[in-house]
């Protein structure tokens, strides 16, 4: 789901090695603000998103493929900003996307790892941001992106860089965030350690011209971030108490600190992968 922030996108998740599934062990679609949260985290990554794609000379008459979509807010800004001629919203669960339907965006309900995942056509641009993070066979998916990519084209993936290693100084914030990607990791096996090696995997899948960049969003007292966040770990509690590395008093004095002036703390970053389709490689889109 493009729609959001590292704790919540990647709806188009298949059962892994923690033997639950994005959407339905946590972060379900159903529950009460689940879009408003995944909102949220858009405010923090959307411009930088937008702009990469611009940069990338994303515009008018480009057919756009966005995966893992979620709310739609870079599907839609594609369309109202970039004036592309058309974008294609894939995500496993797209109850958000018809509720905010708007001209030139198609809706698709369908699982990206699964056989029954063609397309159809190829594209100018293929984007997933938040979405490979959840997903096992990282090298695999990529190539599979890949070959949606009509020749001249460009894949552009995102997902999360994890500040709080084991060498952070233990704030509430980083004891909290520590046990999340424990929790997710073990409970829908999101892993963002090979996040890093996206520019070598960009390039054993054919492309050219790669390059990457990362963006550390501002963490503030009262902002949607920090309201992200909050309500990332409420969702995600249960899992986090799993870990054995916090219990209920922790993840609420960590939720207290996102909201107090005591807050110093760097958020996940998002780290931005891009390669091009050579020109003239295979049939014509």
């Amino acid at each position: 789901m493009t729609g959001g922030a590292p704790g919540d996108l990647g709806g188009d998740g298949i059962r892994d090695q923690g033997g639950g599934r994005y959407g339905e062990a946590v972060f379900r679609p159903e529950q009460a603000g689940e879009g408003d949260r995944i909102d949220y985290g858009a405010v923090a990554y959307d411009d930088i998103t937008m702009a990469r794609l611009r940069a990338l000379g994303v515009g008018p008459g480009w057919r756009c493929l966005d995966v893992g979509a979620g709310t739609g807010t870079v599907s839609r800004r594609l369309l109202d900003e970039a004036g592309v001629a058309g974008v294609l919203a894939v995500d496993r669960d797209v109850r958000f996307l018809r509720e905010r339907r708007v001209p030139g965006l198609d809706v698709l309900e369908a699982d990206i790892t699964g056989p029954g995942f063609v397309p159809g056509r190829r594209f100018r641009l293929v984007h997933a941001r938040f979405v490979l993070m959840h997903l096992p066979e990282h090298d695999g998916l990529v190539a599979r992106l890949a070959e949606l990519v009509e020749p001249g084209g460009v894949l552009v993936l995102s997902d999360a860089v994890d500040l709080t290693s084991d060498r952070t100084p233990d704030t509430p914030y980083t004891v909290a965030m520590r046990a999340m990607w424990r929790g997710l990791k073990d409970t829908i096996g999101t892993d963002v350690s090979w996040v890093p090696s996206y520019p070598r995997v960009l390039r054993g899948a054919g492309l050219e011209a790669v390059a990457a960049e990362i963006h550390v969003p501002p963490l503030t007292p009262g902002s949607p971030l920090s309201r992200f966040w909050a309500d990332t770990w409420e969702r995600s509690r249960a899992a986090m108490l799993a870990t054995g590395l916090v219990d209920d008093a922790a993840v609420d004095e960590a939720i207290r600190y996102l909201d107090s002036d005591a807050c110093a703390a760097l958020s996940a970053g998002m780290l931005t992968v891009w390669g091009h389709k050579p020109e003239g490689d295979g049939a014509p889109a």
